[in-house]
């Protein structure tokens, strides 16, 4: 029974078949490519309170651990975390914990966002203009 489909087999059928298994893998090599490419870039956490950058930390080599305080507003408080390469808003004392369930960011475009504190924590990269998102304004 196996002997009648192998005869209907040609060279150029077990060539095609090969080059097609081949190139099934391509988008998995091409993804691993540039995801090296992009590591070798330094990736930064920047906190910004109302709109205006108030601190940038180095995160890519990271092994230290700190708590840094930051006072938003008068009454208000937030205690960001860093330790080694990620980041999260750990304690504040906004209303409704949005941004400390957020937990651990620590890939470029991850952002925690404190509303009621108008504090972000955004993830960038050196280079931002290899981000992988394009935006076309008119």
């Amino acid at each position: 029974m196996i002997t009648k489909y192998i005869k209907m087999v040609k060279p150029f059928d077990v060539v095609i078949v090969f080059l097609l298994i081949v190139l099934s893998f391509l988008p998995t090599v091409i993804f691993a490519v540039q995801q090296t490419n992009k590591d070798n870039n330094n990736v930064y956490a920047v906190i910004s309170i109302n709109g205006e950058e108030v601190d940038r930390f180095l995160l890519t080599g990271n092994e230290e651990h700190r708590l840094i305080t930051y006072y938003p507003a008068p009454g208000k408080y937030n205690i960001v975390e860093i330790d080694g390469e990620r980041i999260r808003n750990k304690e504040d004392n906004s209303p409704y914990q949005i941004a400390v369930r957020r937990d651990w960011i620590q890939s470029p475009g991850e952002t925690s966002l404190n509303l009621p504190h108008r504090l972000l924590i955004e993830i960038v990269t050196e280079n931002p203009e290899e981000s992988d998102i394009d935006v076309m304004a008119q």
